[in-house]
């Protein structure tokens, strides 16, 4: 099933009223978990000043949306409402929500330059002109549904007989329970994760991914 959009957002409020710094919060979620840790997208940077552009291997590496999948896979066996869960969209994506002039063809034959079809917009005024969730420097949309139904936003065709492909992730991604939280910033190279010991634990022997124990009060490594 898809994503479905919710304008009662009293399920954000432990978002909304919690009192972590924005660094915090937008980071690594709500504070208040016995562990955290850092879900590396990327490896941190080897010297100062360093840009995502000179990071060996990086096109090679999973797409953050496979990499944040696996961490679900895992987190759902450590929340007892794994049917219940909540998802934040940052409403700054631009045309990936809110629609917008097509893409860029060029004719190769006169090497003339023009735009496809209008984008649609990925959902309905309703949902666009509805509430929000805000935390300082952040607005974003609210979801409801399963732990599984993660990255189907239930989104509108880019224009007829176009299926909408490669929506934004989650800003933020929670059980109901409150057992974990997720925080994936547009900013980072990595997500922030919150939950209890045993859950953060088993995410750090998962070989295939890239996670590493975090203090959310700490510096946090950063790219230019």
């Amino acid at each position: 099933m898809s994503l479905t959009p919710c304008s009662d957002l009293s399920a954000a409020s432990w978002l909304t009223a919690n009192d972590s710094s924005w660094p915090n919060l937008v980071g690594f979620g709500p504070a208040g978990f016995a562990a955290y840790a850092r879900l590396r997208f990327l490896p941190d940077p080897s010297y100062d000043e360093q840009s995502e552009n000179d990071v060996d291997g990086a096109d090679d590496a999973p797409s953050e949306t496979s990499q944040l999948r696996a961490v679900l896979d895992t987190l759902a066996g450590y929340t007892r409402t794994p049917d219940e869960c909540y998802f934040c969209l940052w409403d700054g994506w631009g045309s990936s929500i809110f629609g917008g002039d097509g893409a860029r063809i060029v004719d190769w034959q006169t090497r003339k330059v023009g735009l496809g079809p209008p984008m649609a917009p990925a959902f309905p005024p309703s949902v666009l002109s509805g509430p929000k969730v805000v935390v300082p420097h952040r607005a974003h949309f609210l979801f409801r549904g399963s732990v599984t139904d993660f990255g189907d936003w239930g989104a509108n065709e880019l224009w007829p007989g176009q299926p909408r492909t490669g929506m934004p992730d989650p800003a933020f991604i929670w059980p109901a329970d409150h057992a974990w939280c997720i925080a994936d910033d547009v900013d980072p190279h990595w997500a922030g994760i919150g939950a209890d010991t045993e859950p953060i634990d088993h995410l750090l022997a998962d070989s295939p991914l890239d996670v590493v124990r975090a203090d959310p009060r700490a510096s946090q490594p950063a790219y230019r």
